[in-house]
């Protein structure tokens, strides 16, 4: 028998894991965590890999072009490119003493040859064939996290309609967890690879059973639009923290910091989730879904999902391109690297809790449109940026368009499903995260040889021309027709 005080707080936490909010709560911090994650590694992985590959160029250079005869009273001097010192070496790479630029006049006057031409940009490296190759390692990392989760999403989808959302949503969890420390202690290119990767399973599980979950609780489509757009919102703060987070913290404290940080914040939301969502229970849906071949073939789903996974591509390619352009361009500060962002994540935020609400008044299909075509022009005009600050408009409006085709798109795939098909929301999410990932792995990779071969406008040329004509084939989901069996039952 429960005393009284046992019995209320059994009722308490069964109210509380029925209650819809608390599961828009934690879909919110799961989808924040994950793309803090996601956006975390934007500024970091480029110089982190930059400096390792330049240090080992320099390294091979320096056994190559040294005389044995090199008598060891001789000094050489290496430049940094990240730091405002001249190393002083004996002879031996590994004695080296540093000496500020400023205080070098008793050094060999050879050293002035070896220093930077803008010696006040210090963190400007060598516009080199070394750091146009990062574009295509950095490119084919970043696209591995979407590559994967590509490749898991069908899985995982009719998953869901079998074992309920719950176990899907943890195993998310543990394997985003497990992802993170693994990117604190990765020191080679191999490593991270496997790191990012692993994350893709992880976001696989969260996104789809997350999106699925809100779905099924709110069932009003009103409602749902509201309530996936506060979702995004989730999403939005982590794209809009991740970025100038880790730069900051990599500039300032190391690699490592900011990943054990979200490792901490990783494993309160997996307590939560264990708390309220109980993910030992198996809780299959009460109808069987339609099949992920069927869903494939709607026409109405295979736009939203385009205008999903074109509009998100854009973002996609900037993530590896626009780092290694600033670096090549600006001369910019390690921490200025992740800044960049912030106009595009600010305004994603806004533009999915704006439009979550007002895209339902407008219709949907004219809010995706218009954001289709905002993008489009708004990455045609981010070549032009010559400083950071030139980057400030063109990036708020990607961000804030994006956050349009979102918040408009995702709610679409939930009526779509109502309207023509069987009321089982795993798989067409799955869909759904299948074109964004889709965007982010043809975009990094594809965006790094691109920016490799033509160059980096031409890259935003590319993507700015198909985002534009894809927009008018949103008009096709202003009133798209019922099946028949639907229809009749109506």
């Amino acid at each position: 028998m429960y005393t009284l005080r046992e019995f209320n707080l059994l009722s308490w936490m069964r109210e509380e894991r029925q209650s819809r909010k608390l599961i828009l709560v934690i879909v919110f911090i799961a989808l924040l965590l994950d793309n803090m994650l996601l956006t975390v590694v934007v500024p970091i992985i480029p110089s982190y890999l930059y400096t390792i590959d330049d240090a080992a160029a320099n390294m091979a250079k320096n056994h190559t072009t040294a005389s044995p005869h090199t008598p060891s009273g001789t000094f050489q001097t290496i430049v940094s490119l990240y730091d405002n010192s001249v190393r002083v070496t004996s002879g031996d790479p590994m004695d080296s003493t540093p000496i500020p630029l400023g205080q070098t006049q008793g050094v060999s006057s050879s050293t002035s040859a070896l220093t930077p031409h803008n010696s006040t940009q210090p963190d400007c490296p060598k516009a080199d064939d070394q750091l146009l190759n990062e574009n295509v390692k950095v490119g084919l990392l970043f696209a591995s996290k979407a590559t994967v989760q590509l490749i898991t999403n069908p899985f995982i989808g009719p998953l869901t309609n079998r074992i309920g959302y719950q176990i899907p949503m943890f195993a998310g969890f543990c394997i985003m967890f497990l992802s993170t420390i693994m990117f604190a202690f990765s020191s080679s290119y191999t490593l991270l690879f496997l790191a990012r990767s692993m994350q893709g399973v992880g976001s696989s599980c969260s996104s789809v059973a997350g999106m699925g979950m809100l779905a099924s609780v709110y069932t009003d489509d009103e409602e749902r639009g509201n309530a996936i757009g506060i979702a995004l919102g989730g999403l939005a703060m982590g794209v809009l923290v991740g970025p100038p987070f880790g730069s900051v913290m990599y500039e300032f404290v190391g690699k490592t910091a900011p990943f054990l940080i979200l490792a901490v914040l990783a494993v309160l939301d997996g307590a939560l989730q264990l708390f309220i969502l109980q993910p030992s229970k198996v809780e299959p849906e009460s109808q069987k879904g339609s099949s992920l071949w069927s869903l494939m073939k709607d026409p109405y789903i295979l736009i939203a999902a385009g205008s999903i996974c074109f509009a998100n591509m854009a973002i996609a390619m900037l993530e590896p391109a626009l780092p290694i352009w600033m670096m090549e361009t600006m001369c910019p500060r390690k921490w200025q690297l992740g800044i960049a962002f912030v106009p595009a994540s600010i305004s994603y935020l806004i533009g999915t809790n704006i439009f979550g609400v007002l895209a339902h008044k407008m219709g949907r299909w004219l809010c995706a449109l218009i954001g289709m075509v905002l993008v489009g022009v708004s990455i045609l005009c981010v070549p032009f940026a010559k400083d950071i600050y030139g980057l400030i408009l063109p990036n708020f409006g990607v961000g804030f368009a994006i956050g349009m085709v979102d918040s408009s798109m995702m709610p679409i795939m939930g009526y779509l499903v109502d309207l023509r098909h069987v009321s089982v929301y795993g798989t067409v999410y799955a869909i759904a995260d299948v074109a964004f990932c889709m965007g982010f792995a043809l975009g990094p990779s594809a965006g790094g040889a691109i920016a490799k071969s033509i160059g980096f406008s031409w890259l935003m040329t590319i993507i700015g021309v198909v985002d534009i004509l894809f927009a008018p084939l949103c008009y096709f989901l202003r009133s798209p027709p019922g099946r028949e069996e639907k229809m009749v039952r109506h």
